[in-house]
């Protein structure tokens, strides 16, 4: 059914009634789908308010939140936005700077950056303002991110950011993309949003300190992350979706901030050269996304079964920003949004979202939170062309909307789900994908926001 309703707005005209009423349409259905899961908003207590039940770890609620802030944005529904708003506000911590003592478990720097990519967003989206509590959503993001650049550690690889902030963590003396990759996305946003040259000056260095350790290759591939116990000196190899869009999305803003500089228009080039390895996974699979270290061996775990939604997220968002994208991904995301609404097809609904996006019949039996948010973030990005670019500071307005419920504030530590987290250095039994050298076909405009 989705993917009908997918198809037919595709041979209508970009932008006309039915394309916007087609694709507002899926979207719907599938962010309907994926906040079945969940239940904060009813219990309403601070171990459950803003939180997704286990298996699910606390990243990857601030995650959805960021996605509904996307759906809102892109189809103008406002169904989610008390909930959403409640959610991002109970976990700010007792410092308003997203450290909340209930989640030190499994509260790392990339998991934290999640929740700020979500505040930077209904900052730069001019989302109602919060209407309890000190900080605005600029505010809140700028006391999260000077909590991450105090941890900003010199003690070995000459810098970088370790994946985990609490020593009691798997994974303390691993730096790795994703928290790296986030603070740099941050910094960059920042400095766009406020113009301030200390936020610039951090994402040029976090990037250059990647590309100095190998986390960021030549050819714009990102890895895993490596060990800092070996002066960082053994990178692990795997590739993640989510890594390239974040990094994608960095490099498109500080093209759009420093008014479509060289360097880096060659920089967002590139890495969206380098995301051709995330598609065509099988000769009948054209412009279809996939998980290569993990998607074709079965092998992905919960936080994996959504890093494809992140990689549309930024890929969608950096049109926006370095328009001379917007040929090539849309034609990659388009392919793969009729792909994911074609896996959209199972469970007692009928419309239950999948992960194998190239699956005959479509829908594979596995799903979860990570499947529909994926499909939800590839599908209403088809209406990217239509929404306001990210604001400015001096854009946006201080509106006030009322939430449902003045949310607690957690302030204990709770037990982190039974499994062990594992994001970043998840061992893949894949077999490695040829890294594709070819180079993705793109319009070059030079028209800025």
């Amino acid at each position: 059914m989705l993917r009908t309703t997918v198809s037919t707005s595709l041979n209508c005209a970009e932008g006309s009634d039915v394309f916007i009423a087609s694709i507002k349409n899926a979207s719907s259905i599938v962010a309907y789908g994926m906040m079945k899961y969940y239940t904060g908003n009813i219990t309403d207590t601070a171990q459950t308010v803003g939180v997704l039940p286990a298996p699910y770890y606390w990243w990857e609620a601030g995650a959805m939140w960021g996605a509904l802030l996307d759906y809102y944005h892109y189809t103008g529904d406002s169904t989610y936005n008390n909930i959403t708003t409640q959610a991002l506000l109970s976990q700010v911590g007792p410092l308003s700077d997203y450290m909340v003592p209930l989640h030190q478990k499994d509260e790392g720097n990339d998991d934290q950056a999640f929740w700020g990519f979500a505040t930077m967003s209904a900052a730069e989206k001019d989302y109602p303002q919060p209407t309890v509590g000190q900080y605005s959503w600029l505010e809140l993001t700028e006391n999260l991110w000077n909590t991450q650049v105090r941890r900003w550690d010199l003690t070995s690889c000459g810098g970088g950011l370790k994946w985990q902030i609490f020593t009691f963590n798997a994974g303390y003396d691993y730096k790795n993309a994703v928290s790296n990759g986030a603070f740099f996305q941050l910094s960059a946003r920042l400095a766009r949003f406020t113009g301030n040259q200390t936020y610039l000056d951090w994402a040029q260095k976090s990037y250059d300190w990647a590309v100095t350790i190998g986390l960021v290759d030549e050819n714009y591939y990102v890895y895993d992350g490596t060990d800092d116990l070996k002066n960082c000196s053994d990178v692990n190899k795997l590739v993640w979706t989510y890594n390239a869009g974040i990094y994608m999305y960095g490099a498109a803003v500080l093209y759009n901030y420093t008014n479509g500089s060289a360097i880096w228009q060659q920089r967002t080039q590139g890495f969206l050269n380098a995301s051709a390895y995330f598609f065509d996974p099988y000769g009948n699979a054209t412009d279809v996304m996939y998980e290569p270290p993990c998607e074709t061996v079965n092998t992905c775990d919960n936080d994996q079964y959504s890093f494809k939604g992140y990689l549309s997220r930024f890929m969608w968002a950096s049109t926006l920003m370095a328009p001379f994208t917007k040929s090539a991904v849309t034609t990659l995301l388009t392919g793969s949004a009729l792909a994911a609404a074609a896996a959209c097809s199972g469970g007692s609904d009928t419309v239950t979202c999948g992960q194998h996006w190239y699956y005959d019949p479509p829908y594979d039996g596995r799903f979860g939170v990570g499947q529909q948010m994926s499909a939800m973030e590839t599908i209403q990005g088809l209406l990217v062309a239509r929404t306001v670019p990210p604001l400015h500071s001096d854009q946006v307005h201080l509106m006030v909307v009322p939430t449902s419920s003045q949310a607690p504030v957690p302030t204990t530590t709770a037990p982190a789900p039974s499994s062990t987290k594992k994001k970043s250095i998840a061992m893949a039994t894949a077999a490695p994908k040829q890294f594709l050298g070819g180079v993705v076909g793109v319009m070059v405009m030079n028209q800025l926001v």
